[in-house]
């Protein structure tokens, strides 16, 4: 058995002092938690992997594809892989939990 602690996790991610910390990569998937600060730019480019994303604090929009949406606390989005998407209109600091399946690279 694996178990993280969000805040941990958190820490070390602002201590590596990047956006995303890649926390557990198994044969069939893996999982990090990404943040990006009010008003930041979001980077991403489409992946080779599905992808869920858990808002686990924050408000922000994304937009997949063709389609937009509000996202906050409590949010889960399904990107399918090699979707175009990224988070915009990022109002409160955003912490999001992103499993990808099969695990990225």
């Amino acid at each position: 058995m694996k178990v993280f602690r969000l805040d941990d996790l958190d820490a070390e991610r602002a201590a590596n002092q990047g956006a995303y910390l890649r926390f557990l990569k198994e044969t069939s998937m893996s999982a990090g938690l990404y943040a990006l600060r009010a008003g930041e730019t979001d980077p991403q480019q489409p992946h080779g992997q599905d992808e869920i994303y858990l808002v686990v604090s924050g408000r922000a929009s994304i937009t997949v594809g063709d389609e937009t949406t509000s996202v906050a606390r409590g949010s889960v989005v399904f990107v399918p892989a090699g979707t175009p998407h990224r988070f915009h209109h990022i109002s409160e600091d955003l912490r999001v939990m992103v499993v990808f399946s099969p695990p990225e690279p």
